[in-house]
């Protein structure tokens, strides 16, 4: 428990109603997307960057450890306090678009702005901002800066890190920086935002953010490429890609999740004898534009062994072709009653004999895995289903099947997530990833930002 004393000094900072101990509250903060649950000892809201810098600084002096969050989507328990100390929630206030400069294409934002907000506010000036994981009706931008977010649009235009310019933040000790400038070139000094961007808030509080906007493309089609097996449909990303086409997205359905959905949702129609499904979108300033970028992806398709390829006309059409994609997770429950889903991500050249290994690890364990995912950019979403999340022996294979396919991956230049991030649930399976020179690189990274250890400590393995 926090003392009382320290609850006074945070009142004293942010005022009384911004520091709540009540068990409502700390029942509130005390889970993620993960469902795992860890209880903080108080939230602090606060109201500024001020308000963050003097809390911080409070902190570090007393040894309390300190866990950022924003909405709490995260799949990883990156904003968990699994040790205690307080949460500094930065969605009550520090959610302000602060500008959007027309002249040089930039959004400036405070870290707790929505990040669906912020897409609507700048398309409305004719402005886009890419970046769109699947929580992006709640997700906060200050979280995926902190967790790099991808998303669907990321095949074609990249994931939060190419759109950081410059981000000030609150270091553990209370100092307040400014990393990277406004201007398109910056090679002054060590790249500060870089290392901050995908920290998981280990080493410093974001409170504003500069990105990159482009021009709002003019013109987009949804597209579905339906073929007998999944094999068949990996081998078409890479070698579309290759032939010059430049999709939105191109995400991917297995078989698994096909026949779920059949199951799940019997009033759509999915495509007949499909095995694998590859779905998205492209766009472009003009229509032949479009009408290019379709015959190519078209073309190839057919050259590796599609059997239809469709072209919604309108936005209904192209709704009902994105439906299968968007409901494939809840799909996927038909399988079991416990879900052990992972966001690995592979070159895209290897798609086809990753998931042909996972399969076959899955089979081992007697387990299901239905993939889907963004297969533009070579990240899988696998999903290891447990028939029965009470049976200690199905849930053990479970979590071995999952760690047989993290070696799978990484040895194949693969990476330990895509889009979710490490946070705690994956932190036991850092030293597959990285050997002791880069994790004692990473430890050393962490002391000089924060040598007391109370920024949202012990997450990624640190």
């Amino acid at each position: 428990m926090i003392e009382n004393s320290h609850l006074q000094a945070f009142k004293a900072i942010v005022g009384e109603e911004n520091v709540k101990s009540d068990k409502a509250h700390l029942i509130a903060y005390c889970y993620d997307a993960t469902r795992e649950r860890f209880e903080p000892d108080a939230v602090v809201f606060p109201k500024d960057e001020q308000d963050v810098s003097k809390v911080v600084k409070y902190c570090d002096e007393h040894k309390i450890i300190i866990v950022p969050r924003g909405s709490g989507s995260c799949f990883t328990g990156g904003a968990l306090p699994a040790h205690g100390g307080i949460i500094l929630s930065l969605e009550r206030y520090m959610n302000k678009i602060l500008e959007i400069d027309m002249e040089n294409m930039l959004g400036i934002v405070q870290p707790g702005v929505i990040n669906m907000d912020f897409q609507k506010a700048v398309e409305e000036v004719g402005l886009f901002y890419p970046p769109d994981p699947a929580s992006e009706m709640y997700c906060t931008l200050g979280g995926n800066v902190a967790e790099n977010a991808g998303g669907m649009r990321a095949a074609k235009y990249g994931i939060t890190k190419d759109y950081v310019v410059a981000l000030r933040a609150v270091l553990p000790n209370g100092e307040i920086i400014t990393a990277g400038k406004k201007t398109i070139k910056d090679v002054a000094g060590y790249n500060t935002a870089g290392i901050i961007i995908a920290s998981e808030g280990t080493l410093a509080v974001i409170t504003e953010i500069t990105l990159k906007l482009i021009p709002k493309p003019k013109y987009k089609k949804t597209y579905m490429g339906v073929f007998p097996d999944v094999t068949k449909a990996m081998n078409a990303v890479f070698k579309s890609l290759a032939a010059g086409a430049n999709p939105v997205a191109m995400e991917f359905l297995d078989a698994l999740v096909i026949d779920a959905l059949k199951q799940k949702f019997p009033e759509i129609k999915l495509p007949e004898h499909a095995g694998g499904i590859l779905v998205g979108d492209v766009d472009g300033s003009s229509q032949e534009e479009l009408t290019s970028q379709l015959e190519t992806l078209k073309q190839s398709f057919k050259e590796n062994g599609s059997n239809d390829f469709i072209i919604a006309q309108n936005d209904e059409e192209a709704a009902k072709l994105w439906f299968a994609r968007k409901n494939a997770s809840p799909a996927t429950m038909v399988y079991g009653t416990k879900k052990l889903n992972e966001d690995i991500s592979v070159p895209r050249s290897k798609l086809p004999i990753a998931l042909e290994e996972i399969y076959k690890i899955a089979d081992k364990y007697g387990l299901k895995a239905p993939c889907f995912g963004h297969s533009g950019d070579g990240n899988i979403h696998v999903n290891v289903m447990v028939k029965d999340k009470n049976d200690e022996q199905e849930m053990d294979n479970g979590h071995e099947a999952i760690k047989e396919i993290f070696k799978l991956v990484v040895s194949m230049g693969g990476t330990l997530s895509g889009e979710h991030g490490i946070g705690l649930s994956k932190a036991p399976f850092m030293e597959i990833a990285f050997n002791k020179a880069e994790m004692d690189l990473f430890k050393s990274i962490k002391k000089a930002f924060d040598p007391n250890n109370i920024l949202n400590p012990f997450k990624m393995g640190l």
